[in-house]
């Protein structure tokens, strides 16, 4: 009997002591930097692996957001530049869908839903907006092009006034387009004084395709595939429950 109780005491110090035993992790050193910060913390290397978390990384702090170098067109001097360099334009574009594309489509990510999720986003949001330019500065030559856009579904009711060859129609579009415009801004008026001016011009269809193209059009299609900010939010915030003892050293100026 005093042996089975030596015995039986022997096994539950081994369960006691298993069970206190330290758990092993393998924490190595990690900076990155966010919007106005220096950060610096610690993650499981049993976890993680370094490539997966530069390529959440680059997810979150390179590819979110605007990825393409384009001029803007607010101006007639800038409407008439692109469609003299049309082709030279579209050659640019390709240069950079082409760079960037090799680099996103390579990203490792850590192989969890959340950051799945968040790739899956960032390479539609990267090829629509791809093809957002290229139909922009193919449409400023010839608006008609937008009958075939990708986004006419989402954007009819714009697309169907560009590319009218009805013109009074476009111009219709444009005036509410405009009204509606006005209504956030802080000089109601000046935005229709400035617009009534544009109407009295020779080049009414261009100062109206320039209008409608870049902004309607543009902002329509834009806000149809681009993430929620709130959703934006969440993901920072769980790239960096990552780290441990994590530090934040933030720039206050701004």
């Amino acid at each position: 009997m005093e042996k089975m109780m030596v015995g039986l005491s022997l096994a539950l110090s081994v369960i006691v002591w298993g069970q206190k035993g330290p758990v092993k992790t393998n924490l190595t050193p990690y900076s990155y930097q966010t919007f106005n910060c220096d950060n610096k913390g610690y993650f499981d290397a049993s976890k993680y692996e370094k490539e997966e978390i530069d390529g959440v990384n680059k997810l979150l702090y390179k590819f979110n957001g605007v990825h393409f170098d384009t001029n803007p067109i607010f101006k007639l001097s800038s409407l008439e530049e692109i469609r003299r360099n049309k082709d030279q334009h579209l050659e640019n574009l390709e240069k950079q869908y082409q760079e960037k594309k090799q680099e996103l489509y390579s990203l490792k990510v850590i192989n969890q839903p959340v950051w799945k999720k968040l790739y899956e986003n960032a390479i539609q949001t990267f090829e629509n907006e791809y093809e957002l330019n290229k139909e922009e500065i193919i449409a400023f030559s010839d608006p008609s092009t937008l009958k075939n856009s990708k986004f006419y579904e989402t954007c009819r009711e714009s697309i169907d006034a560009i590319s009218s060859p009805d013109r009074e129609k476009m111009f219709a579009s444009w005036k509410a387009y405009t009204e509606l415009k006005s209504k956030n801004n802080a000089d109601p008026q000046g935005v229709m004084n400035r617009f009534n001016a544009k109407m009295e011009d020779p080049q009414r269809e261009d100062y109206a395709l320039i209008d409608m193209i870049g902004l309607s059009f543009h902002n329509c299609a834009n806000s149809s595939f681009r993430q929620k900010r709130d959703e934006e939010g969440n993901a920072y915030r769980d790239f960096d429950k990552i780290f441990t003892k994590l530090k934040k050293n933030c720039d206050e100026t701004y």
